[in-house]
């Protein structure tokens, strides 16, 4: 699963420590037997970033590289907490505005896709 956390106008974002500085993209994981797509958005979430979530809404799916695999996207909205990192999966995260993102993965990655729409939704409200 993945998952773009918002707060008001800012996005979260994370750097996994095996990539380069200034690479920045949704927080992703495996969801665990027995636990459904939206527990594994908040439990995912809390374990790479310290913070909690409410109001997930899926937005879509996209095939993963590994047979028998599906990528889940979603949309969660901050409730509480401050971001901790633990410095080895995940090197940093941050808040960044819709208009003032680091580098993204592309457009055809689902991860990048959920970060263009919710750009598109802020210039729309504009």
């Amino acid at each position: 699963m993945m998952a773009l956390i918002t707060n008001g106008d800012k996005c979260l974002l994370a750097r996994n420590a095996a990539w380069q500085e200034h690479r920045f993209s949704v927080i992703a994981g495996f969801i665990e037997p027995g636990e459904s797509a939206e527990d594994a958005v908040r439990r995912e979430v809390m374990e790479e970033v310290g913070v909690s979530v409410r109001n997930l809404e899926y937005i879509g799916s996209q095939p993963w590289p590994f047979p028998g695999q599906l990528m889940l996207g979603f949309f969660a909205d901050y409730d509480s907490g401050d971001i901790k990192v633990d410095g080895e999966e995940i090197a940093e995260a941050h808040w960044y505005p819709y208009d003032e993102l680091p580098r993204i993965p592309g457009e055809y990655s689902l991860s990048g896709m959920l970060i263009r729409e919710f750009v598109q939704r802020h210039q729309n409200k504009s």
